[in-house]
């Protein structure tokens, strides 16, 4: 396959406006720029602009992909919403990057592969199921920050004696988009089954309403104020990102005062405490599909048998009539009809043997056989089948 690289950026928060459009179109003359996106793919050749830069200035989103075996996804969010001290725990070389500009905090997700072009796939689609990442993110859901930090464990970008960060809720149900987010890190399953052994319920994706009312009912007026001028001045999707989470630290809060709370003692864990944990689960994986290969195979074994068994009671009788047929399928000289044939030995040797009659079916069968011993595909397939000679 010849060089593959594909670039999507997207803006999100605010709309790109003509002078940013004309910006990015000096960058690159053969990209498809929209007012929400920039899109190029590279056979030959590189992409003249400078991902940082552009997630500085325009885009809150970007996808790479190359078919050597590099992915990466870049997220911009505020640093009102998610403070790089929050990402800081989770960040990891050759994984997870994270820097703070004046207004934002951008996050940078890496993936290499060995393989190359074994586990390859197209850009197009990519950014577009991982999107939703950002939204978590901006909710304060922080799955996909403690994923990102698992796979370096398991790149070896973490050392073994290295503390485990904080282990972040719900990673024993995951969405579409974590899901989509552990095959772009290339992460072993059985290491996040490990991980979310320690990992709490999942945050509830939409407060109740009566609840979410009363809270909004308790905020101060001026804070509800600039709530709305924040609105007004196009903050929506941030901003809803933001008082969710206030709303469920408050909630946490109110939990721990009236004692709803559950107060759960976590061991701590280290990076190679995960590892262990998964090579014992793969162990124990391992066991369980011998295990039911091995009972899906007697069962098919007793199947066979339970088929055989019929097969041969209704040709009881019948044995001469099955001689002929097998006869005429060896003179019609077409490879199926000598695999029909050999069944038909198969189940008459064994018919025999029933009766006690075996030697005569081995002296017909040795007849048969020098009659048709310029047939050797025929003879090759008796052979191979085991049928006496």
């Amino acid at each position: 396959m010849s060089e593959y690289q594909y670039y999507e950026f997207q803006a999100i928060d605010r709309p790109l406006d003509e002078d940013a459009m004309a910006a990015l179109r000096a960058i690159s003359t053969r990209a498809e720029i929209t007012p929400t996106s920039l899109t190029n793919v590279y056979h030959f050749g590189n992409f003249k602009g400078n991902p940082d830069r552009l997630m500085e200035q325009y885009f809150d989103a970007h996808f790479y992909v190359a078919n050597w075996g590099t992915r990466c996804l870049m997220l911009r969010l505020p640093a009102r919403s998610v403070p790089l001290a929050t990402v800081t725990p989770y960040i990891v070389d050759n994984t997870l990057e994270a820097r703070a500009t004046k207004e934002h905090v951008i996050l940078h997700f890496h993936s290499d592969s060995d393989e190359g072009d074994e586990d390859f796939e197209e850009g197009e689609g990519w950014l577009a199921s991982l999107i939703g990442l950002r939204s978590d993110l901006l909710a304060g859901d922080l799955r996909c920050l403690y994923l990102a930090w698992l796979s370096g464990v398991e790149n070896d970008s973490v050392d073994e004696d290295t503390p485990e960060p904080p282990v972040v809720p719900g990673l024993q149900k995951l969405t579409g988009p974590l899901r989509r987010f552990i095959e772009f890190l290339r992460l072993d399953p059985k290491l996040v089954e490990v991980a979310a052994t320690t990992s709490g319920e999942a945050l509830p994706r939409v407060p109740p309403p009566e609840e979410l009312a009363a809270w909004i009912a308790e905020l101060p007026r001026e804070e509800k104020d600039q709530v709305l001028m924040r609105l007004i001045q196009g903050e929506g999707v941030p901003l809803a990102g933001e008082l969710l989470q206030r709303y469920r630290k408050d909630h946490t809060r109110k939990q721990k005062r009236t004692g709803q709370a559950g107060q759960s003692e976590e061991v701590p864990r280290t990076a190679g405490d995960l590892l262990e944990g998964r090579d014992k689960l793969a162990e124990i994986k391992k066991k369980q599909a011998a295990e039911k290969a091995a009972k899906e195979h007697a069962q098919w074994v007793r199947e066979q048998e339970a088929a055989r068994t019929r097969r041969l009671d209704a040709m009881k009788g019948r044995e001469e009539e099955c001689w002929r047929q097998v006869e005429q399928a060896i003179q019609s000289k077409k490879p199926k009809e000598y695999d029909q044939a050999v069944e038909w030995l198969k189940d008459l040797f064994a018919l025999a043997d029933r009766s006690d009659s075996k030697d005569a079916a081995v002296k017909r069968i040795r007849e048969l056989r020098e009659r048709h011993r310029n047939k050797s595909t025929f003879i090759q397939r008796l052979d191979t089948a085991g049928i006496p000679e």
